[in-house]
């Protein structure tokens, strides 16, 4: 079946899309901020409702990276635009892995959302003439193929950017082939059926207004934003933080609040009172409860937590346990 041609205009509502995105990383980012200074409690960012909303926010780009794959290149790969605007992103991406590995090396960002888009925009091109449906066939194996196909074979580094690995890379922003290629792929397809049944057309004849003009601005530079809000929110934060710094919490509070936290999410709250004072004891008989606030985790203390966190889950369901009350009173 023919597809309609290109609309001529600038579809503004896109742009708007895109910048309702980079709002929405803007506020993820000012609360991780806010919790790296000791403002909030510490792993909010890492749990429950944030954890994924970062990952919707995370999809939306790259859906809408697989939207303007198909915009940009309808009548054939415009290859002179398309290697300047790859060729953009991948020095972005290398510079944040430089500036991350300067400050925070212990969890610098050796492929985050940037490298990913990177990536997907290259392999993308290969399915600009699949059909739509296929196309969202192999997004949803993409999605599954983490849950199947993990292996020890993918733990060395050089295999991280994958996916694939059955230990999970300590790094502030880890967005792996797999299965973070399924969004784009579905933005291509999503885009493909919206241009065949004439919903891009209606999209390029709406016009939003003057109240919409800070956002298309905005969602044309993009990437702009992205690599300027987040050093201009974090050194807001550092600068308040010199003025009025947050409330010095023990280690011991500080990890109790954020183990609660966390296991709230699955058990209930007498369990998790138990367990985490269980994880407490442990990790200071250890003496790694400091190692752990800061920020000297490695893949021996990840390992060392989870080993923990099995010994006193089956200790804390042992200790409630009815016939384990019942023989304790006998």
């Amino acid at each position: 079946m023919q597809e309609p041609a290109r609309p001529s205009r600038r579809i503004e509502a896109i742009d708007i899309a895109r910048a309702l995105a980079l709002v929405a990383m803007a506020i993820f980012h000012f609360t991780w901020d806010l919790e790296n200074f000791g403002y909030l409690t510490p792993g909010l960012t890492e749990h429950g409702g944030w954890r994924l909303f970062a990952r919707c926010i995370a999809s939306s780009f790259l859906f809408l990276v697989g939207v303007s794959l198909v915009l940009a290149n309808r009548n054939g790969i415009r290859w002179p635009a398309f290697w300047k605007r790859f060729a953009m992103i991948v020095v972005a991406a290398a510079a944040i892995t430089l500036v991350t590995l300067y400050v925070t090396p212990d969890a610098f960002i050796f492929f985050g959302i940037l490298h990913e888009i990177a990536l997907a925009s290259l392999l993308g091109l290969a399915f600009l003439r699949v059909p739509a449906l296929l196309s969202l066939l192999i997004a949803a194996a993409i999605v599954a193929a983490p849950y199947y196909l993990r292996s020890p074979f993918f733990d060395p580094p050089q295999w991280w950017w994958l996916g694939l690995s059955t230990i999970d890379p300590h790094s502030n922003d880890y967005v792996p082939v797999f299965p973070w290629f399924a969004p784009v792929l579905a933005g291509i397809a999503c885009t493909r059926l919206a241009r065949r049944y004439g919903l891009l057309d209606a999209l390029a004849g709406w016009d939003p207004g003057r109240w919409a003009r800070p956002l298309t601005f905005a969602g044309r530079h993009s990437l702009a934003f992205y690599l300027l809000h987040q050093p201009i929110l974090f050194g807001s934060v550092w600068l308040y933080s010199q003025i009025l710094p947050a409330p010095v919490i023990p280690p011991e509070a500080r990890f109790t609040e954020a183990c609660e936290q966390q296991c709230t999410n699955s058990r209930d709250r007498d369990f998790c009172t138990r367990y985490c004072s269980c994880m407490l004891d442990r990790l200071e008989a250890g003496g790694q409860l400091g190692a752990l606030f800061s920020k000297r985790e490695d893949e021996a203390m990840r390992d060392r937590l989870q080993n923990l966190a099995l010994q006193c889950t089956e200790q804390t369901d042992d200790d409630l346990a009815p016939q384990g009350k019942e023989g304790s009173g006998q």
